[in-house]
């Protein structure tokens, strides 16, 4: 079996990930089976610069958040702030603190300084600016989506005012109120104001696209994107805000699965624009359905935003996952023989890129469990999933960053 699976690996090189693909895909994902890693990250780094280089892809979509993304694009494609500033304020979910992040970022600015606009390459956050504990207050899109549509459109078309929408908001305590995750009495996303601003912010996305060809032509087709970015992440907290208010049995895997739709519809919004390249978990990435057991929950199952963006561009979809061997300073020794991990790990490569279709021939009916992890914080692979995989990036040892 081994030398079977041995005939199924490449290097880790950018050549080898497009051998592995039909065409070159428009959105080309890579996951990781758990965050904070520096070592994944540096080799995200070593796969999506050579696609930059040589292939054209010219956006790196993270799983950070989309509106303070904009900060981090804006420095890589003009040097707007400082690169110690951009890590403060331009991630989520702690990602600024990470050395090979910080590395992506001043290769990008690196490789953009002196290139055209039309040539650079763009960072974007494709997360909603939420985290496992709650969602932001949607204040900070939807003033300005409003903003943007007030200086620019007749004003008898707005449905409301500046002041108020700064009334229906109200303080922004109210929306991230930490008890609420845990609490749905405890969430504003059910009030009447809540409910107010649900239609106002529908209804200024519907004027933002039935004023594009002026909003083109008074601003730029890049600030139209920014407004309808805005847009989205507007009526997505709302949506997002009302679920957590909602006691239901189903509660959770509604709100894990409003997360991954918003995923989505940025990374579409992204893909518009050109070739993207994009890094996330693997459950946000793959194309079945992704489960996760939450607290005391029962086990939730959603639709990743790999599988939204999927059934919608087919072969313009790639997908590699992740998987790896030890990370021992979280207690995730060598895994078990019978597991994928294990029979990866028994390979003499370091890593390498295993071609999925051909693993899960080579597999054939031999039993591989899934691998139990001791630490909440790493995920395996299924067996059963990986003929659905364009491929595998395998690390076999996760050292301490």
């Amino acid at each position: 079996m081994a030398t079977g699976i041995q005939q199924t690996t490449h290097s880790v090189e950018a050549a080898t990930v497009l051998k592995l693909l039909p065409a070159r895909p428009r959105l080309l994902a890579l996951g990781e089976p758990t965050h904070g890693e520096d070592t994944l990250l540096e080799v995200r780094n070593d796969l999506f610069f050579p696609l930059i280089e040589q292939e054209g892809y010219r956006t790196v979509a993270i799983e950070s958040d989309c509106i303070k993304g904009l900060v981090v694009d804006a420095y890589v494609t003009s040097g707007t702030g400082s690169l110690d500033e951009v890590m403060e304020r331009g991630f989520s979910h702690g990602f600024g603190a990470s050395a090979a992040n910080r590395e992506l970022v001043r290769r990008l600015r690196a490789f953009n300084d002196g290139r055209p606009a039309s040539d650079q390459v763009r960072f974007a956050g494709f997360d909603g600016p939420l985290e496992i504990t709650g969602a932001e207050s949607p204040r900070q899109s939807l003033t300005a989506l409003h903003g943007y549509l007030a200086a620019h459109v007749d004003a008898g078309l707005l449905p409301c005012g500046a002041y108020t929408l700064d009334q229906l908001l109200g303080t922004d305590d109210r929306w991230t109120e930490p008890a609420a995750m845990m609490d749905p009495s405890r969430s504003a996303g059910q009030s009447a104001e809540a409910e107010v601003l649900r239609l106002l912010s529908d209804d200024l996305v519907a004027l933002l696209d039935a004023q594009a060809p002026h909003l083109i032509e008074a601003t730029s087709r890049e600030d139209l994107d920014r407004a309808r970015l805005y847009g989205r992440t507007a009526t997505g907290l709302l949506r997002y805000h009302f679920w957590m208010a909602d006691a239901s049995p189903s509660r959770m895997a509604r709100l894990i699965g409003l997360r991954d739709l918003m995923m989505a519809d940025n990374l579409l919004a992204l893909a518009d624009r050109g070739p993207v390249l994009v890094h996330a978990h693997n459950s946000h990435l793959q194309r079945d359905k992704s489960t996760m057991r939450m607290w005391d929950q029962p086990l939730l199952e959603w639709w990743s935003a790999g599988a939204l963006v999927a059934a919608r561009l087919g072969d313009g979809y790639g997908f590699l996952a992740t998987a790896l061997g030890t990370i021992r300073h979280q207690g995730v020794d060598t895994p078990p023989a019978d597991t994928l991990e294990g029979l990866l790990y028994a390979l003499p490569q370091d890593r390498c890129i295993v071609d999925a279709r051909q693993l899960s021939t080579a597999l054939g009916e031999m039993p591989s469990a899934p691998r139990v992890s001791p630490w909440f914080g790493y995920s395996s692979l299924d067996p059963a999933q990986v003929a659905a995989y364009d491929g595998i990036v395998f690390v076999k040892d996760v050292p301490q960053s």
